[in-house]
């Protein structure tokens, strides 16, 4: 499992970069269009560019031109094999290590197809919202949709937090913005270009209506791209999914990655640079950096601040897992990892339990199992360089825990 984790993961980001760039690339040629002999005024232009020692010269018809040749290429198995392959993530991870990374039982007890259910659902349900939206009326005001569509992210991420783990609030919320990007290409704008190839090819003169359709969505995209990218390497920082306010993350996160892209398609538009744009993103990520900080326990409670709330487990809970994990094992679990592997961790440097990882009681120890098989009897990578020395013995110990021996 752990294999087909590895290669799904460098599959999907190899997509993505595939994707992204393609994506990135072509919102800079729009942007840096200008008039072309052949091409009526408003209805396309060209740019040149150079690189790997060649020049390039790039032409946009906004609807099409008279005629199409032979051969042309379609940029659409980027979208399709990154959504395909990240699917396929969640499933291996969140779906099959549901227990451990979907559920936490002190923010919402479930079932593990349950949890899957929900997932499936909140990544169509997503789509349909927004498609909605966009063909509404509010769609003839660009900043009212986004605006909609801000509130419409944040409000999402902030009902996953009250269904899911951090971990898998966060990532979810990533996972339904990246559904809606690439349901963008294929329901929207590979279809609006294969009718447009259509009317083309039967004498009919294509609806431009169709191009600037597509070419909307294919703006989402851009804006939305850096932010889901962050979404999606949370999962391996507990600061940003440990957060009680990690809906509030999400916000500013959005507003940063928009303002970068901004920034870029007005500069290669030349328009100008919006210099402001840098400082407003810097600020979100400063105060991101903020609420990861005064949020954590131990700061709390050294500003004097009231706890945050804490589900603790039922008198029959802690009974169960005791039974679950054996007096040794929970000994060496304790002496050497749940230093780190803490509520409040004590190791020095470490603020939040590495990738939200508890080992700090019974329950937690007999959740994580199978983590503690794959990294401290299978591989011995935990703990990190054998700095707190876990025996030979002590890993004995747990193997055999493991095996039910």
């Amino acid at each position: 499992m752990e294999w087909v984790s590895l290669l799904l993961r460098w599959l999907h980001m190899i997509a993505g970069m595939a994707w992204i760039g393609a994506s990135f690339y072509f919102m800079h040629i729009d942007a840096a269009l200008k008039p072309a002999p052949g091409i009526p005024p408003g209805k396309g232009g060209e740019t040149w560019e150079v690189h790997g020692g060649g020049f390039y010269q790039v032409r946009k018809w906004l609807v099409a031109p008279d005629q199409l040749p032979p051969e042309l290429i379609w940029h659409k198995w980027e979208a399709y094999t990154t959504w395909v392959s990240g699917f396929f993530l969640l499933m291996t991870i969140y779906y099959v290590g549901a227990d451990l990374y979907l559920i936490d039982p002190s923010v919402r007890s479930m079932s593990p197809l349950a949890a899957g259910a929900i997932s499936a659902g909140a990544l169509a349900l997503g789509w349909v919202v927004y498609d909605l939206l966009c063909k509404s009326a509010l769609a003839k005001n660009e900043t009212a949709l986004a605006a909609v569509l801000f509130v419409l992210i944040v409000a999402m991420a902030y009902g996953f937090q009250q269904i899911f783990s951090g971990r898998g609030a966060l990532i979810h919320t990533g996972s339904v913005m990246a559904t809606i990007m690439s349901a963008n290409v294929l329901l929207i704008i590979i279809p609006n270009q294969a009718k447009v190839i259509a009317d083309l090819q039967g004498g009919r003169a294509p609806d431009p209506e169709l191009g600037k359709i597509g070419k909307i969505r294919s703006t989402h995209n851009n804006y939305l791209t850096l932010p889901v990218v962050f979404l999606m390497i949370s999962g391996h920082y507990p600061m940003t999914f440990g957060s009680a306010y990690a809906w509030v993350i999400v916000g500013l996160v959005l507003i940063a990655g928009a303002l970068v892209r901004y920034f870029y398609n007005e500069r290669h538009s030349g328009r100008g640079s919006p210099w402001w744009a840098w400082g407003v993103a810097a600020l979100a990520i400063v105060l991101t950096i903020w609420i990861t900080i005064v949020t954590t326990p131990a700061t709390r409670q050294r500003l004097g601040w009231k706890p945050l709330p804490v589900v603790k487990a039922s008198a029959e809970q802690r009974k169960l897992a005791a039974a679950q994990v054996p007096k040794d094992v929970d000994d060496i679990v304790t002496s050497r990892c749940s230093m780190c592997h803490a509520a409040e961790p004590v190791w020095r440097g470490v603020l939040h339990p590495p990738k939200g990882v508890r080992l700090d009681t019974p329950g937690e120890i007999a959740r994580q199992k199978p983590a503690i098989h794959l990294h401290s009897v299978l591989t011995h990578s935990m703990p990190p360089n054998n700095i707190t020395d876990m025996t030979p013995d002590e890993r004995r110990v747990l193997a055999a825990w493991v095996a039910g021996r």
